[in-house]
């Protein structure tokens, strides 16, 4: 028998040390919620369950992003609703101006009201913001680097256009004669800043199509060299200020009656290529992603009166107005086009919320796998090692005992 070194007790105690340490690790565990409260509790999985938390509030942000996206196009749509209702003003008056049952003072006064609504429709693209961001001034519009010319198309005339006679050559894009004689009359009628041109050339033998615009000024370039493209009318002056809008041809004959078959073919002009002003890239971006990337950009046009081109658009007589009225369908229909871009995007951006929503609930329930406690499984290892610790506590007081016995050898 020893009593300098008790064996037992020194086992019995490390197996108390180690039995406290476990339930206290148990408790720490049962405490905070967390199968993982430091390193060593599982190396492996804390690294993977940080990246995992970091995608998850990334989600989060990205699907918070994407509703701030969608408040920011509602705004500019709203805006843009305004608009349209201003312009259908606009076109009523016009064809309110078209009938020569106004005098020149009822024109005067209709003229009032176009001025006002011309200047609300750049008050509205002016003034229209989202957390002080312009959204409707072409700020939020990709970069134009040089000032672009309108580009107006006719692809229901046929090739060589340009350089076929009216009165003997010029057919419409099935081959069709479109019936113009000699000694008839056509009339073209556009707008350029809000100024409406008319022009008028009798047809002869050599009259071509180009000729047709010889005595509108610098209207335009005159190409048609891709017969599948039709005729393209180029603005000669680039940028809102040169755009021409409304353009609208007239064939009457010398009895001064409409050729209505050529002068449907002629005036089937539209906008290809809208004119634009020089301006820096502010086409937006929307972080809709947890990683580097994942965004997708939007881009909203100038929507001011310029860009529409209906600024100081006059309907002071009938001809004014009823060149006025292609205008503002132009202009109606370039509303139409920003808003259904931007109806569209807000679709999608609703499709993101929700998937966002998905992959950050589903991304959260692996996390929780390894990051969280169970509690019941740990609750049965803290009994474990609690009644253990009790255990090893009674079995050191034993062995405490046992050198005790050295005193009956001592008597």
């Amino acid at each position: 028998m020893i009593i300098n070194h008790n064996i037992a007790a020194l086992n019995t105690h490390r197996q108390l040390g180690a039995n406290q340490g476990a339930t206290q690790n148990s408790l720490e565990k049962l405490s905070s919620g967390l199968g993982i409260n430091k390193a060593g509790d599982d190396a492996a999985g804390l690294a993977i369950s940080e990246k995992m938390r970091g995608q998850i509030k990334g989600l989060e942000m990205a699907s918070k992003n994407a509703q701030d996206a969608n408040s920011l196009i509602q705004t500019a749509e709203g805006a843009l609703n305004e608009t349209h209702s201003i312009l259908q003003r606009m076109r009523e008056l016009s064809v309110q101006s078209s009938n020569d049952t106004n005098t020149t003072d009822d024109r005067a006064e209709i003229q009032k009201e176009m001025d006002q609504l011309g200047k609300e429709i750049d008050r509205i693209a002016d003034t229209t913001q989202f957390n002080t961001k312009n959204l409707l001034d072409g700020s939020l519009g990709k970069g134009v680097g040089t000032a672009v010319a309108n580009i107006n198309t006719n692809t229901a005339l046929a090739a060589d256009t340009e350089n076929a006679t009216l009165a003997t050559a010029l057919q419409d894009a099935e081959g069709n004669s479109l019936g113009i004689a000699v000694g008839d009359t056509i009339d073209v009628s556009y707008v350029i800043n809000g100024e409406t041109t008319n022009a008028s050339v009798t047809v002869a033998a050599d009259t071509t199509f180009a000729d047709i615009f010889s005595g509108a000024g610098t209207l335009s370039a005159v190409t048609d060299d891709d017969p599948d493209a039709g005729v393209t009318l180029t603005a000669a002056s680039a940028g809102f200020q040169g755009a021409v809008n409304g353009l609208t041809l007239s064939v009457k004959n010398s009895d001064g009656e409409v050729r209505t078959g050529a002068t449907n073919a002629l005036s089937s002009f539209n906008e290809t290529t809208a004119a634009a002003d020089v301006r820096a890239d502010g086409e937006a971006t929307f972080q809709i992603g947890a990683n580097t990337g994942q965004n997708i950009q939007l881009s909203v046009e100038n929507m001011s009166a310029s860009a529409l081109g209906v600024n100081d658009l006059k309907v002071g007589n009938q001809g004014q107005a009823d060149v006025a009225l292609k205008v503002l369908d132009e202009a109606i229909g370039k509303v139409s086009a920003e808003r259904s871009k931007l109806g569209a995007t807000q679709n999608r951006l609703d499709h993101t919320i929700n998937n966002l929503g998905t992959s950050a609930e589903n991304l959260t329930a692996a996390e929780s796998r390894i990051r969280d406690v169970d509690m019941a499984k740990e609750m049965m290892n803290f009994t474990k090692n609690n009644i253990l610790s009790q255990a090893a506590q009674s079995m050191l007081a034993q062995a405490q005992q046992q050198p005790q016995g050295v005193l009956q050898l001592l008597q």
